[in-house]
């Protein structure tokens, strides 16, 4: 996987986002500071597993040739005195089963952001050296 760069503008908490081709916006909203320009940093982390879920889901009921129509989740943080907690509704469209869509549900759940942000996770943040500047 390529490197995703973070970088900070001059725009208060404004971060531009780049990955691969792709250019985003990350803020903060006004009424910490910010100028509510893009999603803050937690809104993209919920929507990269809600997308995970739905195109884990999507690629299995498509090998199994199921008549899903629609997959949709839900994705809010709860913060609570014993910690934070995820809560993802899934929404099943088509002429299912219910057995399909408990399968479907269980597939979600192994999706690799769903694994990486319910493992125990280690993040090891590296200084880079200062670099040289030439002198003239």
């Amino acid at each position: 996987m390529l490197p995703i760069r973070v970088s900070s503008t001059r725009s208060h908490y404004q971060q531009q986002i780049g990955i691969r081709q792709f250019q985003f916006a990350a803020d903060e909203p006004i009424e910490v500071g910010g100028a509510d320009t893009g999603p803050t940093p937690t809104e993209y982390v919920l929507a990269g597993l809600g997308a995970c879920k739905t195109m884990t889901i999507q690629m299995y009921a498509e090998r199994k040739g199921w008549p899903v129509e629609k997959i949709s989740v839900d994705v809010t943080l709860e913060k609570t005195p014993d910690g934070t907690q995820v809560h993802a509704l899934l929404t099943l469209e088509g002429d299912l089963t219910d057995e399909q869509r408990q399968r479907m549900k269980e597939i979600g759940d192994r999706c690799p952001v769903h694994k990486l942000l319910s493992s125990s996770l280690t993040i090891q943040t590296t200084l880079k050296q200062k670099e040289d500047r030439p002198t003239n």
